[in-house]
């Protein structure tokens, strides 16, 4: 499966449940999942969100 990415820097004064209901709102509407999270010492986050590549063209169907 092929999957495109998208990489997020959270800082530091962003808390979990910010982090959480930011990252519930992309995943329920633009079809992202949570694909890494690391956390910094400095208590910023970077985040890695992934989705399916869709297929441009559907089998049977031509143009």
């Amino acid at each position: 499966m092929d999957y495109e990415y998208a990489p997020l820097r959270l800082p530091s004064n962003v808390d979990r449940l910010t982090a959480a209901a930011q990252l519930a709102i992309q995943a329920e509407f633009s079809g992202w999942e949570l694909a890494r999270v690391r956390l910094y010492p400095d208590g910023s986050r970077q985040v890695v969100l992934r989705r399916r590549l869709q297929n441009q063209s559907q089998p049977g169907l031509s143009y």
